[in-house]
């Protein structure tokens, strides 16, 4: 099956995360103590992509007739705080795991991610 012209999309408030495993110290010098390593209840890893964001409907689609159909297509979402490239340390037991062309990736809602680690440049003064 031909998967070059394949993409993942993630859904909703969902991150997709390529975990770091057995690292008790990230790269940027963040520690997880030893304790939380051993119980396994949080985990690293870096954020490869991001959903829309969680999903709202629209002032106007908001009625007192459910029935009716809505005749508006744009979907609007509360923005995400994650960011491709963030390094996030999240709670293990609330995520899925997927494997896709060889490598293993988490799914993540975001109100699992306990804390992001961004890199930013300075700014220059």
């Amino acid at each position: 099956m031909d998967t070059s012209h394949k993409k993942l999309i993630v859904m909703g408030d969902r991150v997709l995360i390529e975990p770091i495993e057995g690292e008790d110290r990230t790269k940027v010098g963040l520690y997880l103590p030893q304790t939380v390593t051993e119980k396994d209840d949080v985990q690293s890893g870096r954020i490869v992509a991001t959903g829309p964001g969680t999903p709202m409907p629209g002032p106007r689609e908001i009625d007192n007739e459910p029935w009716k159909t809505s005749s508006s297509t744009s979907n609007q979402h509360v923005p995400m705080q994650a960011v491709t490239g963030d390094l996030a340390i999240f709670l293990r037991k609330a995520s899925v795991e997927i494997k896709y062309e060889g490598h293993t990736y988490l799914v993540v809602p975001q109100g699992a991610i306990l804390v992001m680690l961004r890199e930013q440049d300075l700014p220059r003064t």
